[in-house]
């Protein structure tokens, strides 16, 4: 594979490189080059985390180490529960991350607290700290915990503790959904001021709820889970915002974009003759524009959806029943 072909499977599916530039200079200097994505073991491992899941297998397969932070301190300081808690619950990610195809010879899974409290990370917390406004660490904070009028000072730590993992884990390249952007570049704005190199990032879509709302969370309850059974995911889906004809911000049209078809290279939509038959796709782009001319019904949609998927996650299911 040249790099033209690990740059376009790197870069499929994301929503932007900061910057590309970098990035190509990466694949043509380094053979194999580490990227990371961290998440917080916390609620149901859901689709949201399989869309970046399924960018690090692009990126393992175009030659790429692969670090999974599982951040039980970052968890424990956004209040997701106790550091007991916490750590039980990655255990459950990491079972379900490689269930989902990552190459266990090629992902090394690393939890925070095995390096967050040493002495040199802790000093380079408050030697960023001296670089960061008050303003700029709470915008780069969480969503939920931006919009508190009076948050904890943990959770402004926060993110300069996510920026600082990317030096301390020897990063190339940062991988997260667009709402790490802020985080990400806080990092490649004040770690040069700590004598580190900028990091070079990508970032994967947020796919929108079941509900329509902006983000899929478990804690809004929008979510599919990975380990849902098959029936919790047909009706989920029956009662997922699908509205007819339209495309933006349709969770449903996500789902057949970011996970059905990049399984699979033809889709079939199957339905009563009565209402037209089936028909087979090969590009989203030709399903998509068939729903939004009227030619598909939501309903057709969802229950199509709900097959593929349910076939999608067999591997998590198995893999998260089965005595650890």
């Amino acid at each position: 594979m040249d790099v033209e072909e690990r740059l376009k499977l790197v870069t499929r599916n994301a929503v932007e490189v900061v910057t590309e530039e970098e990035l190509r200079q990466l694949l043509e200097e380094k053979e194999e080059p580490v990227a990371y994505v961290g998440f917080e073991p916390s609620g149901k491992v859901h689709l949201g985390h399989k869309l970046v899941i399924d960018k690090m297998i692009d990126l393992q397969e175009a030659g790429f180490h692969v670090i999974i932070l599982l951040a039980d301190l970052h968890a424990y300081l956004n209040e997701k529960g106790a550091l007991e808690e916490v750590r039980e619950l990655a255990d459950y990610n990491r079972r379900c991350f490689l269930a989902m195809g990552l190459d266990p010879n090629k992902t090394e899974f690393v939890l925070g607290s095995e390096f967050q409290l040493d002495e040199d990370y802790a000093l380079d917390v408050y030697r960023m700290a001296r670089h960061t406004t008050m303003r700029r660490a709470r915008r780069s904070m969480d969503m939920i915990a931006r919009s508190e009028e009076n948050p904890p000072v943990s959770q402004v730590v926060y993110p300069l503790m996510q920026a600082l993992d990317i030096v301390h884990l020897n990063v190339d390249l940062a991988v997260g959904g667009l709402e790490q952007r802020k985080i990400h570049m806080l990092a490649r704005d004040v770690l040069p001021k700590l004598g580190y190199d900028s990091p070079t990032c990508l970032h994967t879509p947020i796919i929108h709820g079941l509900d329509g709302d902006e983000k899929m969370s478990s804690s809004k309850n929008n979510f599919i889970a990975v380990d849902d059974e098959p029936e919790v995911i047909r009706e989920k889906l029956r009662k997922a915002y699908c509205p007819a004809r339209e495309a933006e911000g349709n969770p449903i049209l996500e789902i057949y974009q970011y996970f059905i078809f990049r399984e699979y290279d033809e889709v079939t939509i199957e339905r009563p003759e009565k209402y037209g038959g089936d028909v087979t796709y090969t590009s989203y782009e030709e399903l998509k524009r068939d729903f939004v001319d009227g030619e598909l019904h939501p309903l057709d949609l969802k229950e199509n959806a709900a097959r593929y998927l349910i076939e999608i996650l067999k591997p998590v299911r198995k893999a998260v029943s089965a005595p650890s």
